[in-house]
């Protein structure tokens, strides 16, 4: 008799399952919400209010039980670009009138567009951010931390590149960083084997959090041992701000001004943020979908409009905005999650990490929190992975590896939009090949719409019609399609007349 497996928040599976799966969670959203606040050009603490509703507000108004949201990478640039052209307080506003915008997506259900986007494109997307991830932390594993966290672009705004930055921390790397992600990734493995072959007391406590808590201490040897190794370099360690108590946090709050709203490139702000808020969102809840165990689909609408408050909730108290986040969503999923509540426990992580420990945690080595995010990456982008695409056929293979290498070099967007064309192009080619047969005896010809037809088709029908010889009977049948383009019907009609000169009659059926 099999076990009945609860998918509903309970204390049992706060404990065994979402609580870990949360701290998990936590540990690698920490660096991205700092990285993230950082490349976007705000207060450092607006990175972690992002994540902070990401985690309270947002993960019991979607309709994933899965997915975390937070400060997104994909969104950086552009929220950079308009803090500049803006500034900051007009930021908000712009903000809180994306977050308007996608509730009304959301209510007119433009969520399904996420339905469109075809799986190998979707596994495409999730190796290639794997990928990204794993190349973007091998800089910051060797102790250079010239790039922040959660970036996934390619390009650098300085001028170099994802293979320049690792080419420089080989030749120039940091010897303390380097020794200590190397103890952290074999003692993460060995932990991560053991609680999986049934080690109880390992089972109890995540890997990742003994990593971290293993990375402060090595680090603290250095500074008694090997002074020369020691990590003390503050963009090699976690660099939160410190507040001293609860006043100060709330006094450190940022507020909109309203007032922009009457300007034209405030709005224009707005639109472009919720419409790429929106994209990265949908493409991560497909993406969770798809590595949900338990295989639970989530309302598209019911997600837009939750995002939607996240960012009117954003906008109102100083966060940047926020999106649902693959990479958090991934470590998620990876750490055991089975309901909202991990989400839930990662954003009063954040919370209370930042009010109580701020200074504990700026110990913290980002080398070893690479290792944590590189074993996370790792997960999407296996090579287990690319031989099971491959093993499906080129029309699976190649629409996957083209997103694969598009957002390898450029990022994420921009990658899924490519691999959406590859993609296109082969579900075309496949509808092409077999959307039309023709059978004939002697003369008799039988042409056949095997499902619907549209312009797509019009080459092969009119190609197959003008193979058919002098003299013959012919029957078009339109049985099996539910629907034939308007292009379909001219192109009969044509044949239809062009058939009185060359000695053949024509029969539509169904037609």
């Amino acid at each position: 008799m099999s076990e009945t497996i609860s998918l509903a928040p309970s204390k049992d599976n706060l404990l065994k399952h979402d609580g870990p799966a949360g701290l998990v969670v936590f540990l690698v959203a920490l660096p991205l919400c700092l990285g993230i606040a950082l490349a976007s050009g705000a207060p450092l603490l607006s990175g972690i209010l992002s994540g902070v509703i990401g985690g309270l507000v947002v993960s019991w108004l979607s309709g994933s039980p899965v997915a975390v949201s937070g400060p997104a990478p994909g969104l950086a640039v552009t929220a950079a670009a308009i803090i500049q052209q803006l500034g900051f307080e007009a930021f908000l506003a712009a903000v809180v009138l994306a977050g308007v915008l996608q509730i009304l997506f959301g209510v007119f259900r433009l969520g399904s567009i996420g339905n469109y986007v075809p799986n190998p494109v979707l596994r495409g997307m999730l190796a290639a951010i794997g990928l990204v991830m794993i190349l973007k932390q091998i800089p910051h594993a060797l102790g250079r931390d010239d790039d922040y966290d959660g970036d996934l672009s390619f390009l650098e705004a300085r001028g170099s590149n994802t293979f320049t930055d690792i080419a420089v921390g080989i030749l120039d790397p940091h010897m303390g960083a380097v020794l200590l992600s190397a103890i952290c990734l074999l003692l993460l493995v060995f932990w991560t084997r053991s609680a999986n072959k049934g080690v109880r007391w390992m089972q109890l406590i995540p890997g990742p959090l003994v990593v971290v808590l293993f990375g402060i201490a090595w680090n603290q040897v250095y500074r008694v041992a090997v002074p020369t190794l020691l990590i003390n370099n503050p963009a090699h360690l976690v660099n939160l701000p410190t507040l001293n108590s609860l006043a100060g946090y709330l006094g450190a709050f940022r507020f909109p001004n309203f007032a922009a709203l009457t300007t034209g490139a405030v709005w224009m702000a707005a639109v472009t943020l919720s419409v790429i808020a929106s994209l990265e969102s949908l493409l991560t809840i497909e993406a969770a979908d798809k590595l949900d165990p338990f295989r639970r689909i989530s309302p598209l609408r019911r997600e837009l409009i939750a995002q939607g408050i996240g960012n009117i909730l954003c906008g109102l108290i100083g966060a940047i905005p926020l999106t649902a986040v693959v990479v958090r969503t991934t470590a998620n999923i990876y750490a055991g999650a089975r309901t909202r509540m991990s989400s839930f426990v990662h954003g009063w992580y954040l919370l209370g990490a930042t009010l109580l420990i701020p200074g504990f945690l700026n110990l913290v080595p980002l080398a070893c929190l690479a290792v944590v995010l590189i074993s996370v990456a790792y997960q999407l982008t296996k090579p287990e992975i690319y031989l099971g695409e491959y093993r499906k056929g080129l029309d699976q293979f190649v629409p996957f590896v083209v997103t694969v290498a598009a957002v390898l070099f450029t990022d994420l967007m921009q990658g899924v939009l490519v691999g959406l064309v590859c993609g296109l192009f082969f579900v075309i080619r496949a509808n092409h090949r077999t959307a039309i047969t023709v059978a004939n005896i002697d003369n008799n010809y039988l042409l056949r719409l095997n499902k619907d037809a549209s312009f797509v088709n019009k080459s092969e029908f009119r190609s197959k019609l003008r193979h058919i010889p002098e003299g013959s009977n012919v029957i078009i049948d339109g049985t099996k399609a539910l629907f034939i383009d308007h292009d379909i019907y001219e192109a009969a009609e044509d044949f239809k007349k062009l058939a009185q000169h060359k000695g053949i009659t024509v029969e539509f059926k169904n037609f």
